[in-house]
């Protein structure tokens, strides 16, 4: 079965830290390594490796990770950040 990939220059991969227990889940589960437990004990993410394919936002239990589409300005034509859903 075919893998669905997002663009990651359309996309963020969200951590919420106060949420991640750092248990590795998401890790254990990214199809391209793209994540690592911090020296905090959080989740984080190796930015040119994630493709924001969103396995790890469906798999991490603790709701800590979120993929979000990034808002585009109309006036200036560029990206401008990630939408405000933590």
């Amino acid at each position: 079965m075919a893998q669905a990939r997002r663009k990651s220059s359309d996309t963020d991969l969200l951590i919420n830290r106060e949420w991640c227990k750092g248990c590795g889940i998401c890790i254990a589960f990214c199809p391209k390594e793209a994540l690592f437990i911090d020296q905090e004990g959080k989740a984080d993410k190796y930015m040119d490796s994630c493709t924001s394919c969103g396995i790890c936002e469906t798999y991490c239990p603790d709701f800590a990770i979120s993929v979000v589409k990034r808002r585009i300005n109309i006036n200036a034509g560029k990206q401008t950040g990630s939408d405000a859903r933590q």
